[in-house]
This record gives structure tokens, C-alpha cells and sequence, in this order.
């Protein structure tokens, strides 16, 4: 029942925080329940199950389950303080939302049914475009609206590749109508290869719209850029890898059916895609924030670019999903910080971070530093991987674009950080009172410290995590 117990803890805790009248008591809510959560997150085992195997822990939704819990708590930690700081807001409906996410979000990575998983996907995704809003502005308004209209053309694709999918396996040759993945799986030789491809792609569509992969990205400038940064690091690192988790459940699925290639070839171009956009867009970008935005599209693109590769670098790829949604928290809090320092996101108006803020600058400079696969970093070791898998499996044109772009995007991003960060503090930076305090920075060196660890020696127990989630998607060496 601890399943259970994880996907109900958050909607309890959301009702209490409902009916609690302390608009400083509900952020401690939201921390403890995201504490109580991690440590069940961490208890779980493979293989536990209810509801007769529509929900269960495989490996794969276990890695996304920490990830998501880790990401979550240390974002609830920090949001005690920031929520205090913003007391002009109410946070009602923030706290209530935010455990609503960590709650759909938790059902989503065990969930074992095709129309199970959209369902959770959806309540995630309604959850958080309460919370783009929350600084109650035009802009946030429109960020929001802009979100929800996207992604609703998203999982209405979604929906549409779940039933082709379901009609596969309907009039495939085995007959069999369930949509539990392990049936899909177990059948997948007699599914109906045209509508299973047919549905494939809409898939990649509509829950490429969550992630952010290019042409669908168009919605991540804006929510990211509006967004607090304890929500863009939440949507970067937790809405984003729960839609790749999808789309891996249905990968594996076309590998049952023999269109593996199929699917590979599709990750590919998407991936190489969205990597060429984010190198596009990154250069000469003055909105920090919006540039962490396209940092996330280059980083979605390298994700399915690993599993498109194969082979060892399907392990490259599931050990950034953890780098990635760690260094996420880095970038986004320490951006939120100088936001907050400053009264603004432009480089026009924001310079000097290392010493206006000098602790959320420096983690800034280091997030940076990490997220472009620098070492000692661990997106620098799950990047190198991808890049290995790619020579070693004779993808050398992808491998070529792959250093080209991350060449391109090094720069581009590096010349807006060090803007930030570096030179005179600009006379915007007299605008406000805020100042680097153990509780907006500790998080954010909690998650350096676990990319540094993840970069120099990653432990036996996570790494054991990710070769049972890669050995679950193909032979991963």
C-alpha cells in the first residue's frame, strides 16, 4: 500500500493546507509533506504493486519517482522562505497546487495503463498553470494561458495516439484490448503495425509538447521567463521527465512490435531538432530566464537523442534525467534570486550578480558551468556517455551535430551568465533589499553538491537503478 500511500499523501496534505488559516503555516505543510514523501519515494521496491498491476514500481518509474521527489523537496525547502518574502501574494492556492503536482506527477511514474498515465499527465499539467500565474501580471496571465492552450493541443494528440494504440492491439493479431503496458508488451508481435506507428507519432507529438522538444516548444519561453523559479525548476526537471517517461513506456512497446528502428529514427530527428533551435535562440538572448527556457529544449532534445543512439547511451540519457533536473534547481533558484535582487531579468539591467548576491551568483556561474557538460560535473559524465553510445553505434553525423551544437550553445549561454554575473553591479541592483540567506541558497547547494557527487563518483545504488531502467529498454551495455 505504499504506493497508495504516495499518490494520496499529497492530496491529504493539500487539504489541509486548504483549511489552514496561517498563510505562513502552509509552506511547512508543503515541506513536510515533500519530506514524508521522499521518504517513502526511497522505501519503494521494485516490483511493489495495487489495483491489480495498474500501478506498479518498475525500474524506470522508480528513477523518475526520486528524481521527482528529490527535485520536489528541495524546491518546497526553498519555498518556505520565498513564500515568506512574498507576502503580498497569497499562497493558498500555490501550496494546495504545488502538492496537487507532487501528487499526479507520483501516480504518473507508476502508472501501468495507457489512459491512466494521460489522465495523471493532464492533472499535472493543470496544476501547474495555476502556479505560471502566481505573480498575477499580464504577462504571467498570458504565459499561462499560453501553456495551457499549447498543451492542450498536446495531450489532445496524446489522447488521439493512445487510442491508435488501443485500436492496434483491438485488431492486431492477438486480439487482446488491454491497455496495461504489460499486456501491450506481452502482445506486441501481433499489434497492427500501422496504427501502432501511426499512434507512435502522435505520441511523440503530444507528449513532446510537454517536454519541450522542438517545433512544440513555443510554450516554454514564456512559462519559464513568468513563471517563480521554483516552478520552472519543478516544470524543467519534473513535468518534463515524467512526458519522457511516457514516451519511453510507449517506446518499449514499438520494440515488442519490432519498430524499434522506427521509433529510434524518430527520436533522432526530434532530438537533433531541438538541439539545433535551443543553439539558435540562445545566441544574443538578454532574458536570463527565458534562456534557461531554451537551456531545457536543448536538454529534452539530448535526452531522446540517447535513447535514439542506443545502446550505452540509453544509460548516458537516464543518468541525465538526474543530472539534468538537479543542475534545473541550481539554474532556476539562484536566477529567481538575482530576479528577486534586482527587480528585473534583462541583462540590460542586471550585472554584477557575484557581488550584489555573490553566493546565488557563484551558483549560478556554477550551474552554467555544469549544465553545458562541463567537468567535474554529472551532466558532463551522462553527455559523454551519449556521445560514446553514438560513436561506438557508427552514428557519426549525429555525434558531429551533437559537439556542434553543444559547442554553439556554450557560447551563446556563457555570454549572458557572464553578463549577469560578472562586472559592476548595474544601478538596478539598488532596487531592493534582498540579500543571499541560508535558506535561499542551502537547497541550491544541496543539488551542486549531488551533481558534483554525480560527476565525480555516482553511487552504487543509483547507478543500479539505471542500468535495471536501461536493461528494461534494450540491451544497454
Amino acid at each position: 500500500m505504499l504506493l497508495l500511500g504516495l499518490i494520496l499523501l499529497p492530496l491529504l496534505a493539500a487539504l489541509v493546507t486548504a483549511v489552514t488559516p496561517s498563510a505562513r503555516a502552509r509552506p511547512l505543510i508543503v515541506a513536510g509533506a515533500a519530506l514524508l514523501h521522499l521518504a517513502g519515494a526511497l522505501a519503494v521496491r521494485s516490483g511493489d504493486a495495487i489495483f491489480g498491476g495498474w500501478f506498479l514500481a518498475d525500474p524506470l518509474g522508480r528513477l523518475v519517482l526520486l528524481v521527482v521527489s528529490v527535485l520536489f523537496t528541495l524546491c518546497a525547502l526553498y519555498g518556505v522562505e520565498y513564500l515568506r518574502i512574498r507576502k503580498e501574494r497569497p499562497n493558498l492556492v500555490f501550496c494546495v497546487c504545488l502538492l496537487t503536482f507532487l501528487s499526479m506527477t507520483t501516480a504518473m511514474t507508476m502508472a501501468q495503463h495507457l489512459a491512466v498515465m494521460w489522465v495523471a499527465v493532464e492533472g499535472a499539467t493543470l496544476s501547474t498553470a495555476v502556479l505560471i500565474y502566481f505573480n498575477q501580471n499580464a504577462r504571467s496571465l498570458e504565459a499561462a494561458w499560453k501553456y495551457l492552450m499549447i498543451g492542450s493541443v498536446g495531450i489532445a494528440l496524446a489522447l488521439l495516439g493512445s487510442l491508435f494504440v488501443a485500436y492496434a492491439a483491438l485488431h492486431g493479431a492477438s486480439g487482446d484490448e488491454s491497455l496495461l503496458f504489460g499486456a501491450l508488451l506481452e502482445h506486441g508481435s501481433g499489434l497492427s503495425r500501422p496504427w501502432l506507428r501511426a499512434g507512435f507519432v502522435l505520441l511523440v507529438v503530444g507528449y513532446g509538447t510537454k517536454m519541450g522538444l522542438a517545433p512544440m516548444h513555443t510554450w516554454k519561453p514564456d512559462a519559464y521567463g513568468e513563471a517563480p523559479g521554483i516552478i520552472g525548476a519543478l516544470l524543467a526537471g519534473g513535468m518534463t521527465n515524467c512526458a519522457f517517461l511516457a514516451l519511453l513506456r510507449v517506446y518499449r512497446v514499438m520494440q515488442a512490435a519490432g519498430e524499434g528502428a522506427f521509433a529510434r529514427e524518430l527520436f533522432l530527428g526530434f532530438g537533433l531538432l531541438s538541439m539545433a533551435v535551443a543553439a539558435a535562440f540562445m545566441a544574443g538572448q538578454r532574458d536570463f530566464k527565458r534562456m534557461l527556457a531554451y537551456s531545457s529544449v536543448e536538454h529534452m532534445g539530448i535526452l531522446v537523442i540517447g535513447i535514439g543512439v542506443g545502446g550505452i547511451a540509453i544509460v548516458g540519457a537516464l543518468l541525465h534525467v538526474i543530472n539534468n533536473a538537479l543542475t534545473k534547481v541550481v539554474l532556476f533558484l539562484s536566477a529567481g534570486n538575482i530576479h528577486r535582487a534586482y527587480g528585473s531579468k534583462t541583462i540590460d539591467q542586471v550585472s554584477g550578480a557575484l557581488r550584489r548576491v555573490p553566493l546565488s551568483g557563484a551558483l549560478f556561474l556554477a550551474g552554467f558551468l555544469a549544465i553545458t557538460g562541463s567537468p567535474p560535473f554529472g551532466p558532463f559524465v551522462s553527455e559523454f556517455t551519449i556521445l560514446s553510445g553514438a560513436m561506438a553505434g557508427g552514428h557519426f553525423v549525429v555525434a558531429a551535430l551533437y559537439l556542434i551544437f553543444l559547442f554553439v550553445i556554450f557560447i551563446g549561454m556563457g555570454a549572458t551568465v557572464l553578463a549577469v554575473v560578472q562586472g559592476p553591479v548595474s544601478p538596478a541592483g539598488g532596487t531592493t533589499d534582498f540579500r543571499d540567506t541560508f535558506w535561499r541558497v542551502a537547497p541550491m547547494l544541496a543539488a551542486l553538491t549531488m551533481v558534483v557527487v554525480m560527476g565525480i563518483w555516482i553511487p552504487d545504488a543509483v547507478y543500479g537503478l539505471v542500468r535495471a531502467a536501461a536493461k528494461t529498454l534494450e540491451g544497454a551495455s
